[in-house]
Formats: structure tokens, C-alpha cells, sequence
């Protein structure tokens, strides 16, 4: 990585660190906006990716049933996983913004098996919808592509933001739980 790269990366960790530590009220002013932001992200991917097929007249990629039967398990698991995780956080009063964390590290719960179990639900609610609508482009290019940037955002800036602000704690976490599937981290 160029070191002009890295000092953005670092200016960035910094200031989110700075957030997450500083006072209750720029972390309640800022929560709504990260959310949104985040939201109209995800909606946008989905609706480009859902236009370029009609643009692009690609075909639905599989009959109807059978992308209902598919994509619903994936929908509802997705959903759930995310709320899950989102009261996971509410309970410990924080939020899912990542300038609005709970206070304390969670690990228990779907953290027990996963570093980012919230995405993980999202990615699968991306795939579902995808393969809901038979979108080409959603499932097989926009949700890859989301899930390896979501990957590097919180690789490069999520956990180093955790690692300053947990320490040792953070690290040995790090260690033991997979990045964002169950099951995937080397011994």
C-alpha cells in the first residue's frame, strides 16, 4: 500500500477513533447520518443492479420457484442475523454506526462465531434479494463486490479503530473469531 494510502487510512482510523471516544453528543449527532448514508448505499446497489438487468436485458437466471424456494431462506436469515446483532449492540448501549459503538467489545451471541456477523446477515439479505428477482448483476457482481468492500473497510479501518480503542482484548478476539464466516479462520 503507497504511504499516502496509509496516512488516509490512518487519518480516517484516527478520526473515527476520535468520535467513538469523544463526547455522547457528537456520537448521537452523527449515528442518524452514518445510518443513512449506510442505508441509501445498500438501496442504491440494489437498484442499479436491478436496472442494469433490465437495461442490459439479461435474463432471470432461474425459474421462479425455485429462486423463491432459494432465496427466502437467505432473506429471512439475513434479516435476522442483522437484527440480532443490532440488539446485541442497543444492549449494550451502542449502535451499529461505527461512530455510535457500544462502549464494551460484544462477543457473545452471533460475535461468538464471527467478527461481523451483522454484515454477514446483510450480505445474505443482498444475495436473497438478488436471487429473489433472478438479478444477475446483484448476485453474482454487486453482492460480491459489496461483501470484498465491506471486507476491506473493516479490515483497514474498522478493526484498527477497535484494536486502539480495546487493546489486548480486541487482538485475542481478533485471533480466535473469523472475519466474517463462521467456521473459516486458520488455527
Amino acid at each position: 500500500m503507497s504511504k499516502p494510502m496509509q496516512k488516509f487510512i490512518e487519518g480516517v482510523v484516527n478520526c473515527i477513533y476520535r468520535i467513538t471516544t469523544g463526547t455522547k453528543r457528537v456520537r448521537l449527532l452523527l449515528t442518524p447520518l452514518f445510518a443513512l448514508v449506510f442505508f441509501c448505499v445498500v438501496i442504491f446497489l440494489i437498484v442499479v443492479s436491478l436496472s442494469l438487468d433490465r437495461f442490459l436485458e439479461l435474463p432471470e437466471f432461474a425459474p421462479k420457484p425455485f429462486r423463491i424456494i432459494l432465496s427466502l431462506p437467505l432473506i429471512i436469515g439475513g434479516a435476522f442475523l442483522w437484527l440480532w446483532c443490532v440488539g446485541k449492540f442497543f444492549k449494550t448501549r451502542g449502535t451499529p454506526a461505527p461512530v455510535n459503538p457500544p462502549p464494551k467489545l460484544v462477543t457473545d451471541g452471533p460475535y461468538a462465531y464471527s467478527r461481523n456477523p451483522m454484515m454477514t446477515g446483510l450480505f445474505m439479505f443482498m444475495a436473497g434479494i438478488g436471487i429473489f428477482f433472478g438479478s444477475i448483476t446483484l448476485t453474482f457482481f454487486m453482492t460480491p463486490f459489496f461483501v470484498l468492500m465491506s471486507i476491506l473497510e473493516f479490515k483497514y479501518i474498522e478493526e484498527p479503530e477497535l484494536e486502539k480503542r480495546f487493546g489486548k482484548v480486541y487482538t485475542e478476539y481478533k485471533e480466535k473469531i473469523p472475519i466474517i464466516i463462521p467456521g473459516s479462520h486458520r488455527k
